[in-house]
């Protein structure tokens, strides 16, 4: 039977993309798909086959969280992503009057929908488009534990909760904010890529990624499809780094790699003399561009990281936040690449990583079988039938 889905997602391309393949099943077969999401994602999840409906941000500075985990940026920043997130609450709750959806699928960050879901007594489904949580293991406190005993982030919420569940009748602590699992949780990475991954229950399904209609909407092709391809891009949040790019030049200017590096909204005047074999644009087909890669130099965000390994492209890290050092750490534990340091990395030691990534025939190895693993975790397709398993 037919079922009504809302998915919830405010925003975010690392959230909202490894989604929308399984928002693309679903309405595959037959569901009808609702999508809450801010403007920026509305062509995405409509092209997806999804309904959208409009969330708001109240603050545009929420999208760009601190690079570094500290004391003082943290809890602020947490504060203003718990009053992004408090703004849902009532828009989500019209919402679900209107329309009764029949279930709703959230992302981790977005516990508004959690909590809806729970007043409501409907079924709730959480995605998890990174390393998911339990009690082996916890990104989020073994960060905490490197900036220190306290825990500043259970401090700055906990007034905030207080208000919220006196104004709406709920019950809401800082834990539940910050980690929850569901009955249902859907993990977009392999289990093998998960740190302590044979510790977590039935309740998670690690799908892993899945590129639904992305992987063949935008065409790309090499000029000299004789040379081998390198694919540069530090993402969509922290690529404000001209000396950076400037560096990749210095150490690719001159081959033997043709170069296809991404720079957002950065004046490509501030890298001065472009090389013909650097193709620098704002924006490029991330699949379309890996499917040719030879090697990848990345931010190490999930979502990259995921949809390299999909194409077996190995990685050679520079993490801009805490967040993305975890995933470039797990990969170059599982031999699938290597993890430079962003402050203080050369041409000369980038060349040096990227011929050794290129070349290993280990780390050649590793791809071949992390790529296998990638594509048999079953993707949308499993991601869809758990969903419809849970809900019979």
């Amino acid at each position: 039977m037919a079922k009504h889905l809302l998915f919830v997602t405010l925003f975010g391309h690392g959230h909202v993309n490894p989604t929308l393949p399984l928002v693309e099943e679903l309405v595959r077969r037959g569901h009808r798909v609702d999508y809450a999401t801010n403007a920026e994602h509305a062509e995405a999840v409509t092209k997806a086959g999804a309904h959208w409906v409009e969330l708001k941000l109240q603050s545009p500075a929420v999208l760009t969280p601190p690079r570094q985990f500290d004391l003082e940026e943290i809890p602020v920043w947490m504060r203003s992503m718990f009053a992004e997130m408090r703004a849902l609450y009532p828009v989500l709750r019209e919402y679900c009057a209107a329309e009764s959806p029949d279930v709703i699928c959230y992302d981790f960050m977005n516990w508004p929908a959690r909590v809806l879901a729970e007043q409501l007594g409907l079924p709730a489904v959480r995605s998890v488009p990174s390393f998911a949580s339990n009690e082996s293991f916890s990104l989020f406190d073994d960060v905490m534990r490197e900036v220190g005993d306290e825990n500043p982030m259970m401090a700055a919420l906990a007034a905030d909760c207080a208000d919220f569940s006196a104004e709406h009748g709920v019950t809401l602590d800082p834990k539940s904010v910050l980690n929850f699992t569901e009955e249902l949780n859907l993990v977009f990475i392999p289990r093998e890529f998960q740190p302590a991954g044979d510790t977590f229950d039935e309740r998670f399904h690690f799908i892993g990624p899945s590129l639904g209609s992305r992987e063949h909407a935008e065409q790309w092709s090499p000029a000299d499809p004789e040379s081998p391809v390198l694919f540069i891009s530090l993402g969509t949040v922290f690529n404000d780094r001209p000396e950076f790019y400037r560096t990749c030049i210095e150490a690719f200017g001159d081959g033997p790699y043709q170069v296809a590096m991404t720079i957002g909204n950065l004046d490509r005047a501030e890298l001065g003399e472009i090389p013909p074999t650097i193709d620098v644009r704002p924006y490029f087909p991330q699949p379309a561009v890996l499917r040719h890669a030879d090697a990848f130099v990345s931010h190490a965000g999930m979502n990259s990281t995921m949809e390299a390994l999909y194409y077996g492209v190995g990685l050679i890290t520079v993490p801009q936040m805490p967040e993305q050092a975890a995933n470039a750490g797990r990969a170059q534990e599982l031999g699938l690449g290597e993890q430079l340091d962003t402050a203080t990395v050369t041409a000369e030691a980038l060349r040096a990583a990227v011929a050794r990534v290129a070349s290993d025939t280990t780390v050649r190895t590793n791809l071949d079988r992390m790529r296998k693993v990638v594509r048999d975790s079953g993707g949308a397709v499993r991601g869809a039938e758990v969903i419809e398993e849970y809900l019979r």
